[in-house]
């Protein structure tokens, strides 16, 4: 044992029990995150998927995806690496790992990792998100922050910090740089209503008065450009600030749907808050970290402040790109949100008829997706932490047909067909099961309703239909959609 590692210097032992929130927490994600997956692949990513995994690994070496699933692909492997990744993340929620000696412990938090990681990195477009990117970043650190019966290492402690900080510097800077909206205050008077989807209380939140909106622009650009610094200041400042995250990010969790990246902002914010501050104090005796688990701490800080020069590098350059990954590991990534705010709402609305002509008179029903906007009498559902992968995948549709340019006409054929493993992606298929004859898209302009409209209609939502997205269509011979 090297004297070195029972000094001061390499524990923190005030913040075990930060330590053992921040990893339940982190292992709540997780587990979300592989159910997300379970329950979703099949029709997104399966073998007769929208985007088929195994047509993307024909061309992808293992060099540009490193994915258990180079080595071999079907989709009860897909599901057993989800149910593994479930069962992981469960018994870790439990705190078996702070059972187990320190190199168990490790092997076990690297686990949820590699399956995650196997899965994002063959995910196309359905896993480009940023939190994807910072679950892993996150799991990956979490990784050496070691069982309860030993001390918090400290390194690992201020890599999460670093991590905090970059997220919350990241998304602030590119807020200011990249919208004047910021600039001037007035993004919350459109975020509310145009973010990709919205709670149920954001119908409240749109309808805040001018004042509270600015408000709220001036309390993130506080929490985004000036708090991520104190983090590195000496307690108490830094769980000051951290409790300032934590607010904030609750703030953004009622006000709408952004997956697991508050939660995961949240847990992070937890691991820089003292925890004798509020009267938890650690055991007396931890045991001294083996000298093997010292060097290892050592060199993956090394790793980090290595693969941090390309982060810093973009928050120092003006054209700042947001939620990227330098690596195919997706370690030490840069982050950012809404660089650019909406100002108005637009939604793809998929209509289908079983009647034998298209007409004047035809009656089209309509396709209810689970989180985005449709009915304008349903009320936005709170859906995050999960993550609706083709719900926001179409919110991106509305501002653009690039985004759907690979998935689209798939997902118009299996409308067509019936396909079982997309009505389950949906809240309701107006055709139970069975094949319409014909499938249109619509693209509309939402608006919330004013509260007087609200009161006299019961309303969420006003509607308009201001184009086309998918013109009507029917199944060919060749068993792809035609225009008619």
């Amino acid at each position: 044992m090297l004297s070195w590692l029972s000094g001061d210097w390499f524990t923190a032992n005030e913040y075990w029990s930060s330590r053992l929130v921040f990893q339940r927490m982190l292992a709540a994600v997780y587990l979300v995150a592989f159910i997300c997956a379970l329950n979703q692949f099949r029709a997104l990513l399966g073998e007769r998927g929208l985007t088929p995994i195994p047509e993307f690994l024909r061309g992808t070496p293992f060099r540009r995806a490193p994915s258990l699933f180079q080595l071999h692909y079907s989709d009860r492997f897909f599901a057993a690496v989800s149910w593994t990744g479930i069962a992981v993340s469960v018994s870790l929620l439990v705190g078996v790992a702070d059972l187990l000696p320190v190199w168990a412990c490790l092997l076990l938090w690297a686990l949820p990792w590699v399956l995650y990681l196997s899965i994002v990195n063959v995910g196309q477009i359905w896993y480009s998100f940023g939190w994807e990117s910072l679950l892993l970043e996150t799991g990956f650190i979490a990784i050496f922050l070691g069982p309860a019966h030993t001390g918090v290492p400290v390194l690992v402690l201020w890599l999460l910090l670093w991590l905090l900080f970059r997220l919350e510097f990241g998304a602030g800077l590119i807020k200011m740089r990249g919208d004047r909206a910021w600039r001037d205050l007035t993004a919350l008077h459109y975020h509310h209503e145009t973010q990709p989807m919205p709670g149920p209380l954001s119908w409240y939140f749109h309808h805040l008065p001018p004042w509270a909106h600015k408000a709220e622009v001036v309390a993130n650009h506080i929490t985004q450009l000036i708090v991520p610094f104190a983090l590195f200041a000496p307690q108490p400042v830094a769980s000051v600030a951290a409790g300032v995250v934590i607010v904030t990010q609750g703030w953004l969790v009622l006000s709408g749907n952004f997956s697991w990246l508050n939660f995961l902002a949240i847990t992070l914010a937890v691991s820089a808050i003292d925890g004798t501050l509020v009267g938890a104090s650690p055991p007396d005796e931890l045991a001294t970290p083996p000298t093997w688990y010292g060097a290892v701490v050592l060199a993956v800080t090394t790793l980090v402040v290595v693969l941090s020069y390309w982060p810093v590098r973009n928050l120092l350059r003006r054209k700042q790109v947001m939620n990227y990954s330098f690596n195919q590991f997706h370690l030490v990534n840069t982050y950012g949100a809404f660089g650019t705010v909406t100002r108005e709402r637009y939604e793809v609305i998929f209509e289908g008829t079983d009647e034998d002509t298209i007409g004047l008179y035809t009656t089209w029903r309509e396709y209810e997706f689970k989180g985005k906007p449709g009915d304008p009498y349903r009320r936005p559902p709170q859906i995050a932490p999960y993550h609706l992968r083709l719900d926001w995948l179409l919110w991106f549709l509305s501002l653009s047909s690039r985004y759907g340019g690979q998935w689209l006409p798939v997902l118009v054929t299996k409308l067509l067909t019936g396909d079982d493993r997309i009505r389950r992606l949906l809240r309701h298929d107006p055709f139970e099961g069975s094949a319409p004859k014909y499938v249109r898209a619509r693209l509309f302009h939402y608006r919330f309703t004013t509260p007087a409209e609200r009161a006299e209609t019961g309303a969420w939502w006003v509607r308009r239909p201001v184009g086309s997205v998918v013109r009507t269509c029917r199944l060919g011979p060749d068993g792809t959609p035609v225009p008619v």
